[in-house]
């Protein structure tokens, strides 16, 4: 509904504007403030001021005057604040807004017809999924889930690094230490009990007799060789290997959750002749050029100071000459691609971007997204490398350890022997636990550096996933009640009966999420669904205290008010879905 009044307000601004003979390019939509009882608002005044030659109020008054609201479904009056003007909506577009809310599907967007890739997370498949890169599945998937909602069709693909040096190192290690010359699994998980040789390999070569590490180096420059090759005996060894790790990392971010329809292999760009295509294509660019002992892109033209290596002198390529031919598959495949990536790869990514203008490709289709890391009180260093640090696991046990401690602290004996059994509280334990990781960590924009702290990330009286998911399990327990009385909400609502400030800046809060999906897919921004989430809980705990639903004074208030909890409940469900953050039906 809200998306139908923005566009009569647009309508109706550019009908008054071409009246007076002014320009309809920028019209200056935004949401008003707060504080002003408007569903809608314009600064256009501003712009058009120097060219009307008046002051933004009296350009602001004339524009208003101008427009006729009777002539609109939605709109029912327009006033000027100063220089903005404030659009008011009509009972009808709040009683639609009440009956549409009440789908699950509300917010949903319309179908683009636009294919979208969504690259997440990626981590090497050299052990355990570690805190500080936690952010990047949390914020991936958050953003898949949006655009999916905002109309576009995605897919979601993890991009893994199986044939670079780590992974050689890693074959090579699994190959060489036997199980007794290693520490115990931390965990029975295949990315536990493998990371162990890595971890080994990493110690022998940098502290081993120099003349059994030159002869591993050797033995590891042949793998990376052997890929290269394409031989097949090599290949296999290197994905027994790879594979066995992603089972465990994958079992990880199941837990988040974070899926993918995808898991996109760099080797499949070595194998099929992609990569030596780029290679050669790269070589005749006139940016190209050998300077130590490997061909490179000098890229100054850019303002890039840094030159890009391509190709090794032993004729082994690089990640990112891989990833070329990566990002040239999906130009063929799909019509936008989004890569959620850490802020180190930003220089990287630049020379990805000018590389592939350079082959001809429009690079308007690419986007990223980067994020900045999440640290734990202390400053815990991450390295899978030196196995330091704490991993995602161990962060999702601890949050849902405290959540069920909070949650068994908040029941009384009457509610956990009537109402909810040990099941039901282990359920809500992990919804509430894992949720408060999610939410916290996307809530956030995703440039700003952030350290995870439990107590405000479980805090059910803040503004934190258990405060937010209160608010679903309130409504559904609300529409619960009221069908065990055989109470229903009403199909039709008069919006008249809806009249308290309260029902009112719920019912505008609930209008307005449809505008937050398109904005926040736009912008590739979750935080900002979360943001919206707070303001909603907000809203619908003042409308909680001060409008008795079930205790209405009379059957068609309390109908009214139950269709009211109901668009409330479907639309924070939605929000939370977005964010990846479980609804619970109680807590």
């Amino acid at each position: 509904m809200y998306l139908s009044l923005r566009a009569e307000v647009e309508d109706a601004l550019a009908a008054a504007l071409t009246a007076l003979d002014l320009p309809t390019a920028d019209l200056g939509i935004e949401r008003p403030p707060d504080d002003v009882d408007a569903a809608v608002a314009s600064s256009v005044a501003f712009r058009l001021a120097n060219e009307v030659g008046a002051p933004p109020p009296k350009v602001a008054a004339d524009v208003a005057a101008e427009i006729d609201p009777a002539s609109y479904d939605y709109l029912a009056r327009v006033d000027t604040q100063g220089p903005y003007l404030n659009f008011y909506p009509t009972d009808r577009y709040l009683a639609e807004t009440v009956e549409r809310g009440q789908s699950d599907e509300y917010g949903r967007l319309p179908d683009r017809d636009t294919s979208v890739v969504v690259e997440h997370t990626s981590a090497n498949p050299t052990g355990p999924v570690h805190v500080g890169r936690a952010r990047n599945p949390i914020v991936g998937d958050a953003v898949a889930r949006l655009l999916d909602f905002a109309g576009y069709d995605v897919d979601t693909h993890y991009y893994v690094n199986d044939a670079g040096r780590q992974v050689a190192v890693f074959t090579w290690a699994y190959e060489t230490f036997d199980e007794e010359d290693l520490p115990e699994p931390e965990r029975e998980k295949a990315d536990y009990e493998l990371v162990r040789y890595y971890r080994k390999g990493n110690e022998f070569l940098e502290d081993g007799d120099p003349q059994e590490v030159e002869e591993a180096e050797a033995e590891i420059e042949a793998i990376m060789q052997g890929l290269e090759d394409d031989d097949e005996e090599v290949y296999e060894r290197v994905e027994r290997v790879v594979d066995t790790v992603l089972s465990g990392m994958t079992e990880t971010l199941d837990r988040l959750p974070a899926a993918f329809d995808e898991f996109v292999k760099e080797s499949r760009f070595m194998r099929d002749g992609s990569t030596d295509d780029v290679v050669e294509r790269l070589k005749a660019l006139d940016e190209a050029v050998y300077e130590e002992d490997a061909w490179q892109l000098d890229l100054s033209a850019f303002g890039l100071e840094k030159n890009l290596v391509f190709l090794r002198s032993d004729g082994t390529t690089l990640y990112t000459t891989r990833d070329i031919a990566h990002h040239e598959w999906k130009f063929d495949n799909y019509d936008r691609a989004v890569t959620v990536i850490g802020e180190d790869h930003q220089l990287t990514f630049e020379q990805l971007d000018r590389t592939l203008e350079l082959l001809d490709h429009d690079t308007d289709q690419l986007d990223q997204v980067f994020y900045s890391w999440v640290n734990l009180p202390g400053g815990e260093g991450m390295s899978t490398r030196e196995g330091t640090g704490i991993d995602l696991d161990d962060l999702l046990d601890e949050a849902i350890d405290r959540a069920r401690a909070e949650v068994e602290d908040r029941l009384d004996d009457r509610i956990r022997d009537d109402d909810l059994d040990e099941a039901d509280i282990e359920r809500i334990a992990e919804q509430v636990g894992t949720g408060a990781v999610r939410y916290d960590i996307v809530s956030k924009q995703p440039t700003k550096a952030i350290t995870f702290e439990f107590e405000r990330a479980l805090d059910f009286e803040a503004q934190s996933a258990p405060y937010v998911q209160y608010v679903h399990a309130r409504a559904c327990g609300i529409l619960d009640e009221a069908d065990g009385e055989g109470l229903e909400p009403a199909d039709s609502v008069d919006a008249d009966l809806l009249d308290t400030d309260a029902e009112r800046d719920l019912l505008r809060t609930i209008a307005r999420f449809p505008a937050v999906v398109e904005e926040a897919a736009e912008e590739l921004e979750p935080h900002r669904v979360a943001t919206y989430t707070r303001t909603f809980a907000e809203q619908f705990n003042a409308f909680y205290r001060e409008c008795p639903v079930l205790s209405a004074d009379d059957e068609a208030t309390r109908r009214a008010r139950l269709a009211l909890v109901a668009a409330a409940r479907e639309t924070v469900g939605n929000a939370l879905h977005l964010l990846g953050v479980a609804a619970p039906d109680s807590m």
